[in-house]
């Protein structure tokens, strides 16, 4: 892990007087999940289950910095590596005819595959934003986005009851879902230091970036570059940094 100073992120102008209160941010590196992503302080690790769209139960990875009700910095990782063997055994239970539980085989020209596996896999960016949408706040912003080149969504959110802001990430990476959630107190900027900092990393922990955009599903397309150091704090989440992170 690497340590940011104070100074860094002053330049940069993206911190609010409560993180300086908290202490520096840290550059957290999972080998299990291939990522990087910078937190205000170490995150603690929970691992928790998932229920995808179509009702199957994924395992996932919680990672969160907790400073408050209305200020806290989590990144979930939900593995749907093995999603067609645990729709199929969750499908065994469906009763008797009923279609959108068991789904089909997988066959060339289907949507849906066992246990609609293939769906929930397919829509799960899309079924993770949903959930952001559906909570008491309003949707500010809900737009395309890529880091490194890998294609996501991006949703802001002000909350009802006490105005406090959420701005997340959503990607699909290897059959991981990753979402990235930041919250801060009403009148605080917006946590972009955390959600544009999500980067990827190949098995030997090498920072990648794509040469075109990657879609979850799709042929992956060829490493621009691999190895560097961390990206730019400051850049956009449309993938405009220095020296990207990935697995290929």
């Amino acid at each position: 892990m690497r340590v940011r100073s104070f100074a860094t992120f002053a330049l940069v102008g993206m911190l609010s007087g409560s993180v300086f209160a908290q202490g520096e941010w840290t550059e957290y590196k999972s080998d299990v999940d291939h990522f990087t992503c910078d937190f205000p302080g170490t995150p603690k690790v929970t691992e928790q289950p998932y229920t995808t769209q179509f009702g199957t139960t994924l395992p996932s990875r919680l990672y969160s910095v907790d400073i408050a009700p209305n200020n806290y910095y989590h990144l979930t990782v939900v593995d749907f590596t093995n999603i067609v063997a645990l729709a199929t055994e969750k499908a065994k239970s469906c009763p008797p005819g009923a279609e959108t539980c068991l789904g089909g085989n997988g066959g060339p020209g289907q949507s849906t595959g066992p246990g609609y596996s293939k769906a929930d896999r397919a829509g799960a960016m899309m079924y993770a934003t949903w959930q952001f949408m559906q909570r008491d706040a309003k949707v500010t912003n809900l737009l395309w986005t890529n880091m490194n080149l890998v294609e996501g969504n991006m949703i802001r959110l002000r909350n009802n009851k006490d105005g406090s802001q959420t701005a997340a990430t959503i990607f699909m990476w290897h059959d991981k879902l990753y979402i990235v959630e930041g919250t801060v107190p009403k009148g605080y900027p917006e946590p972009g230091l955390f959600y544009q900092s999500i980067a990827w990393i190949d098995d030997q922990g090498n920072n990648i970036r794509y040469q075109d955009f990657y879609h979850n599903g799709s042929p992956e397309p060829p490493v621009m570059n691999r190895g560097g150091g961390a990206g730019n704090a400051g850049a956009q989440p449309q993938g405009a940094r220095g020296g990207g992170r990935g697995r290929q």
